[in-house]
C-alpha cells in the first residue's frame, strides 16, 4: 500500500542518495527488479544493480542541487508528485510516477522533467 507517509519516506532516501552518491542509499530505495525510466518513452534502466550503476554514470555532484515537491496525487498503486529541481545555473520542473512495493521500495520509478527558460538578458 502506496501512502503519502510512505512517499515522503521514500523521497526523503530518493535526496539522501542524491547528495551522497552513496551505492547503498541508491540501492535500499529499489526493489531487485525495479525499473527506472528516466523519461517516459525511453528504455528503462532494469535491476538494482544496473540503476546503481546508471545513477552513478550521470551523477550530480553531491549539495549541487536543491529539491522541492508537493503531492499531485497518491492512491494504494501509485504516486505522483511534481517538484522543481535547482542547480546552480539551471531550474527544472519535474513529475515523479513512484510505484512503491509493500516494503515502501520502488518497484517502477518514471520521470518528466522541463527545463526552465534562461532568465531574459538585460
Amino acid at each position: 500500500m502506496t501512502d503519502l507517509s510512505r512517499v515522503t519516506a521514500w523521497i526523503d532516501g530518493y535526496v539522501q542518495a542524491w547528495n551522497s552518491n552513496d551505492p547503498a542509499h541508491i540501492g535500499a530505495l529499489f526493489t531487485e527488479d525495479a525499473e527506472y525510466y528516466t523519461a517516459p518513452f525511453r528504455p528503462p534502466w532494469r535491476g538494482r544493480g544496473r540503476i546503481v550503476e546508471s545513477w552513478l554514470a550521470d551523477r550530480d555532484e553531491p549539495g549541487e542541487t536543491v529539491f522541492d515537491w508537493r503531492p499531485v496525487t497518491v492512491t494504494d498503486e501509485v504516486a505522483i508528485v511534481q517538484g522543481t529541481t535547482a542547480y546552480p545555473d539551471r531550474t527544472y520542473s519535474n513529475l515523479w510516477v513512484i510505484r512503491l512495493d509493500t516494503d515502501g521500495r520502488c518497484r517502477e520509478f518514471t520521470e518528466w522533467w522541463m527545463e526552465h527558460p534562461a532568465p531574459a538578458a538585460g
